[in-house]
């Protein structure tokens, strides 16, 4: 069962843009906005080489990574073909303006 962790105001993460959650010390969950103002969360790590997707270019629903260009689907974290691969997706919602991230264990913002 998760919990929900109050992760920042809808408006603290940028449009077309993501902020960064640690998890656990060490794994980093990026959570992003798009221009309708739709949220998503995904691991920080490109499923090709590692890239932060948190640095990446959002566009509808999709993030491109910084690194080599790889398309990663927001709504289900897999690379647009005819890349393959996943960087896992977490649950997210925004509730009165404020958005809340599924978690599993104690987080906290990255630096």
């Amino acid at each position: 069962m998760s919990d929900w962790l109050r992760v920042c105001l809808l408006e603290d993460i940028p449009l077309l843009g993501a902020r960064v959650v640690r998890v656990a010390g060490d794994k980093d969950i990026a959570v992003f906005r798009t221009a309708g103002d739709e949220v998503f969360a995904l691991n920080d790590r490109c499923p090709h080489k590692g890239g932060p997707l948190s640095q990446g270019l959002v566009a509808g629903r999709r993030v491109t990574c910084p690194l080599h260009g790889w398309q990663i689907g927001l709504l289900t974290g897999e690379a647009i073909a005819p890349d393959s691969g996943c960087a896992h997706r977490h649950d997210v919602e925004v509730r009165d303006g404020v958005v809340y991230l599924a978690v599993m264990a104690k987080v906290k913002a990255a630096a």
